[in-house]
């Protein structure tokens, strides 16, 4: 299950690549290896855009910009029981809050009505690096 179509797209053309944020969006959103969701799509469209808000209150207490559009997000998975697997990295690997923003990422998404269980992984695979920001996390830190 996936977050949008520009996202969907952006995940397609990453399977022969290390994902790469599209214009405007930080997260690559992996869609799942299942059948068809058993979920309606409009319930899985409001469910993933209050799952991406949730993401969007998480910020590194470095950065003034979310971890959504820092681009920290490589994956958002939904199943059919409304349980959330996210994939996320941080922006180096001694990242201070390493041990604690992972909680903070399940915390922000278990709030979100009707989500069920949410696990949180982190990755260095591939390492992130600037050009997974949106352009609004860069507008935000005056990167233009």
């Amino acid at each position: 299950m996936t977050v949008d179509e520009d996202v969907r797209e952006r995940v397609d053309a990453a399977e022969a690549e290390p994902p790469v944020a599209a214009a405007g969006h930080a997260a690559a959103v992996a869609p799942a290896r299942e059948p068809a969701s058993s979920i309606p799509a409009d319930e899985l469209e409001q469910l993933t855009a209050d799952i991406v808000a949730a993401l969007k209150t998480v910020y590194d207490p470095e950065i003034p910009a979310d971890i959504y559009e820092l681009g920290l997000i490589y994956k958002i998975d939904v199943d059919d029981a409304r349980n959330v697997a996210i994939e996320m990295t941080l922006t180096a690997p001694g990242c201070p809050v390493a041990g604690e923003m992972p909680q903070w990422v399940e915390n922000a998404v278990g709030s979100v009505a009707g989500v069920g269980q949410v696990s949180v992984t982190l990755t260095f695979d591939p390492p992130w690096d600037q050009s997974r920001m949106s352009d609004e996390a860069r507008l935000a830190l005056n990167m233009f």
